[in-house]
């Protein structure tokens, strides 16, 4: 039986590693770079995003800032757009992408977007996988009990169904950021690639995480059958 750490099917998980390093620093040094360049039309996050959700019909939504970097997200159980202080006062590129990303969300929270809907519902499950899966897989594993093993497997498979929805999710969100800070007039042409730049090194993290999540999915299935 081999061990199940630092055993041969550890290679598998270092490809997509090393994608995971190399999109993180890339989003930090693309996120930095544009936080520099402010806009052209000098609009903070706080305000476009308060504009976006205004010029959408959308009502009842909040924008609040919040501390940390790159802490920003949308919370649709209290229908409030959070945006880091450096996005929600600062008027440059990254501030403006990142803000209108976010609004992208509660967008597709108010037009009942499927994939958003089917994120939430699995988010659940989600959480309890990610506690529970790999020790009950590892308790199995040591004590030689196969349904533990699979139990631990059907709970990550959740965690990995929830990577897989999130991509479309993110996508969209950036692609509807896009259209609104050009349509809005928030960018001027030559800025919405700067912010196209900063919203697809952010949407390689997710499209790693998958990766990651994927190949650790099949290493453990892999190791349920060395079993």
């Amino acid at each position: 039986m081999p061990v199940i750490f630092g055993d041969p099917t550890m290679i598998l998980l270092i490809p997509a590693i090393i994608l995971a390093i190399w999109a993180q620093m890339r989003v930090t040094s693309t996120y930095k770079k544009y936080t520099r360049i402010s806009s052209a039309q000098g609009i903070t996050g706080e305000k476009a995003a308060k504009y976006i959700l205004e010029r959408n019909g959308i009502s009842g939504v909040s924008v609040r800032a919040v501390n940390g970097t790159l802490s920003d997200h949308y919370d649709p159980r209290d229908k409030t757009v959070y945006l880091s202080e450096a996005n929600f006062n600062g008027s440059s590129l990254s501030a403006l992408a990142v803000a209108a990303h976010e609004v992208g969300h509660a967008i597709q929270d108010n037009k009942g977007y499927v994939p958003l809907k089917l994120r939430h519902s699995v988010l659940p499950a989600t959480n309890i996988g990610s506690w529970a899966a790999f020790p009950l897989f590892f308790i199995g594993f040591i004590f030689n009990t196969p349904v533990l093993m699979d139990i631990g497997i059907v709970l990550y498979s959740g965690i990995v169904l929830f990577h897989f929805i999130t991509l479309p999710v993110e996508f969209n969100a950036s692609s509807r950021a896009l259209a609104q800070l050009s349509a809005n007039g928030m960018l001027l042409d030559q800025e919405v690639s700067g912010a196209r730049r900063v919203l697809n090194a952010a949407a390689l993290t997710y499209v790693a995480a998958t990766a990651v999540a994927l190949l650790q999915l099949l290493r453990l299935i892999i190791l349920r059958g060395d079993d």
